[in-house]
């Protein structure tokens, strides 16, 4: 499915006799939908426009500033397979369209990034995967998406704050689940934290949200957990969303729950109204229609981060504005108190991670306790010396 959103060129737009912009900037967003096991609670349903719904606002928003500056923003908005992806990204970019937002899942955003080589700039706004910013990083592909390493570094730091530092550590079967789990792993170790047991829950394929679901749950969870190695929190690594939401009341032991349910760390939340973020909301919400998800929040940061390029650079040009997005003159403010910007050696970008609880924003790290020599947002993530990418070593 292919669609066309376009923001021209304000008052030049609308009024007959009027010049048109002078300048075109093109992007898209090509989401990679795959069949998934349905969430644990339809209220998780993902909108038939998650994250299209994001491109959308920030390319009205680009097109804001774009009327006085003789710029015009169209972004084409296709949905894909994995199949079918790369056909995809070669006509886009064969159509002249050289940013491109991706949402997909980590297999298939390495397959368009090689694909794409140096003829477009990817923004990766979906896939979580540390090895997307270490061994399989990508010179041509960014990432707006938090990495699971500056996730569970943010969790990490207020848990130490809170001086929970004895972890329980629950992970799934699945791969995606022990990814994530060996990134708590890491985090416990780069701020002292101990993970006194780790668990896996199994992955049986049976079905979760049935009559009886809950029942079973309550059953099982509490055996499941029963007579674990002393311990502050419950530390769930459910990259699928098939067990956590379940831990929460369930566990043996009255512990705090956080990770994949409980306390979670997260990019955006529809209760984030610090910095300006309810004027994001209200404006998102008009829009489309419900809250804004991460999904959507991360393709909006990518559509901000190439429109604050043609601004600061007064260009359209493809070279002039990937060098500007990935450069240090990129200062993008979404929201969260200070400005982001891509790190030089892994595309990561730079952001605060918000601790959500339920309709809350529990906390924001990184937490002021944390020094870094250049920016405490360096202490959530891989920093330079620690990163396995070798793009600029």
């Amino acid at each position: 499915m292919r669609l066309i959103w376009t923001a021209l060129c304000g008052a030049a737009a609308f009024a007959p006799g009027l010049a048109l912009a002078q300048s075109e900037i093109r992007a898209a967003v090509l989401r990679v939908d795959v069949q998934q096991v349905a969430p644990v609670s339809r209220l998780d349903l993902p909108p038939e426009d998650l994250g299209i719904a994001g491109g959308r606002v920030g390319t009205a928003d680009n097109a804001t500033t774009g009327q006085f500056m003789g710029q015009s923003f169209t972004t084409a908005e296709v949905i894909a397979t994995p199949e079918t992806a790369v056909a995809e990204l070669q006509k886009l970019i064969e159509g002249g369209t050289h940013f491109i937002v991706t949402l997909a899942d980590a297999a298939t955003t390495l397959q368009l990034a090689d694909a794409a080589g140096d003829t477009a700039l990817l923004f990766n706004a979906r896939a979580t995967e540390d090895r997307l910013r270490n061994e399989d990083c990508r010179a041509n592909l960014l990432h707006t998406a938090a990495s699971d390493a500056q996730l569970t570094d943010a969790l990490a730091q207020f848990l130490m704050w809170k001086k929970w530092d004895e972890w329980f550590l629950v992970e799934g079967s699945r791969p995606e689940d022990t990814a994530l789990a060996d990134a708590y792993r890491r985090a416990a170790a780069k701020f002292g934290a101990e993970i006194t047991e780790s668990r896996v829950f199994e992955d049986t394929g049976g079905a979760r949200s049935t009559d009886s679901g809950h029942v079973q749950i309550q059953a099982q969870i509490p055996v499941f957990t029963q007579r674990a190695e002393d311990h502050d929190v419950v530390v769930a690594a459910d990259a699928t969303g098939w067990f956590a939401a379940y831990l929460p009341y369930h566990t043996w032991e009255a512990r705090p729950v956080a990770g994949s349910a409980g306390l979670r760390p997260q990019t955006w939340h529809p209760a984030s109204e610090a910095w300006g973020g309810t004027q994001f909301q209200s404006r998102f919400e008009k829009s489309a229609g419900r809250p804004a998800r991460e999904e959507d929040y991360q393709v909006w940061e990518a559509m901000r981060a190439l429109g604050e390029a043609a601004t600061r650079s007064q260009s359209g040009e493809f070279a002039t504005l990937a060098a500007y997005i990935r450069g240090p003159e990129l200062k993008l403010a979404a929201y969260k108190g200070q400005d982001l910007s891509f790190r030089d050696w892994d595309g990561q970008l730079r952001q605060p991670i918000l601790l959500t609880s339920g309709p809350i924003t529990t906390s924001v790290s990184p937490q002021a306790e944390y020094l870094h020599q250049v920016t405490q947002l360096d202490t959530l993530g891989h920093d330079r010396a620690e990163s396995k990418c070798m793009l600029t070593k």
